[in-house]
């Protein structure tokens, strides 16, 4: 078994806004391992400034897994526990080898009888960006939409009660992602605010770290809160156990390229099910390689919430791609 990777830069079409700053493009890594004249491909998605394998050594750690690709599964993994986006790929490199062309995960989804619904994401920018955004998403038929929000709550909070007086909970699904935007006394108010207009749940209102002061906000607030960066740094399943015991989320937020690949995924989801606490699956800008494999491992799960997946249309030198957006159903189409 052999395996080499090279770096790949995405650009964005336009500058994409979240709390954190804009966005410009996106560095990511593919993989491919070969072995008896077959080939799998995989991405190691970093997340430059978010991902916890953000580390000088990353290439260093992705050349050694290439020299020694032929070590067991349990030894790589071990290995690579702080580097989740390289251990996605790894997973992603092998399943491919495994069963050739496109797939991943054979399945209904794969051979095109059956969709997925994700929701629409719109990102921060002026009210008139984002309300450009939000029409032309309502016009190709999404019924779940995401807003990225923790920059300008005044304005945001306007779109959000202009959207509740045109559409009905029953019509529209409204879903915020603050990314750890707002201090505690903020989000206080921001959760009830949000509550009286109906949002389905907000993301990581407040920064990662404070397991005291989500626990609380989550114990008593109006809205449903939902933990995204919050899980990003924690491979060990007794600390999954007790930080999911801790703050009691509704909901938990899984992005295999920041929370250890579709294994680490599992561990969650099995961890999130035990004490009833509800999930979905998220991509994180990761190239069409990327995004084909991470949709048709969501499909596997059976969850029949709006998955927060991306269509690939973000970068104007993105790869080839199987997936199809019909509405807000996502195909696969070979």
């Amino acid at each position: 078994m052999k395996a080499e990777y090279y770096r790949y830069l995405l650009e964005f079409k336009r500058p994409s806004g979240t709390s954190r700053g804009f966005l410009y493009e996106k560095e990511t890594f593919i993989l491919e391992i070969s072995e008896d004249g077959k080939k799998g491909i995989g991405e190691c998605g970093i997340f430059r400034g978010l991902s916890f394998d953000d580390r000088p050594d990353y290439e260093e750690r992705l050349q050694w897994l290439c020299e020694n690709i032929s070590k067991d599964f349990n030894t790589l993994k071990q290995e690579l526990k702080e580097f989740p986006s390289i251990w996605l790929g790894y997973e992603q490199a092998l399943l491919n080898l495994k069963h050739g062309g496109n797939l991943y995960f054979p399945s209904d989804f794969t051979n095109g009888s059956e969709s997925m619904m994700i929701n629409g994401l719109i990102w921060m920018g002026d009210i008139g960006y984002m309300e450009d955004q939000i029409q032309e998403k309502l016009e190709q038929g999404f019924r779940c939409i995401k807003l990225k929000i923790g920059v300008d709550w005044n304005s945001e909070h306007e779109i959000l009660q202009k959207l509740r007086e045109k559409f009905s909970p029953e019509k529209l699904e409204l879903r915020v992602d603050a990314n750890g935007g707002f201090t505690f006394a903020e989000a206080e108010l921001v959760l009830k605010q949000l509550s009286d207009l109906q949002i389905h749940s907000i993301e990581q209102p407040i920064k990662a770290g404070n397991w005291n002061y989500m626990a609380e906000l989550c114990m008593h607030t109006p809205t449903p809160i939902a933990l995204d960066e919050e899980l990003i740094g924690i491979f060990d399943f007794d600390k999954k156990k007790e930080l999911l015991g801790k703050i009691n989320p509704q909901y938990v937020i899984l992005k295999p390229s920041l929370v250890g690949g579709f294994s680490g995924c599992d561990e969650w989801i099995s961890l999130a099910e035990q004490q009833n606490i509800g999930w979905w699956i998220t991509s994180a800008l990761e190239s069409n390689i990327g995004l084909n494999a991470i949709s048709q491992y969501t499909f596997t799960k059976d969850n029949k919430m709006p998955q927060g997946l991306g269509t690939g249309s973000l970068f104007t030198n993105n790869f080839e791609s199987k997936l199809l957006l019909n509405g807000d159903r996502l195909f696969f189409r070979e």
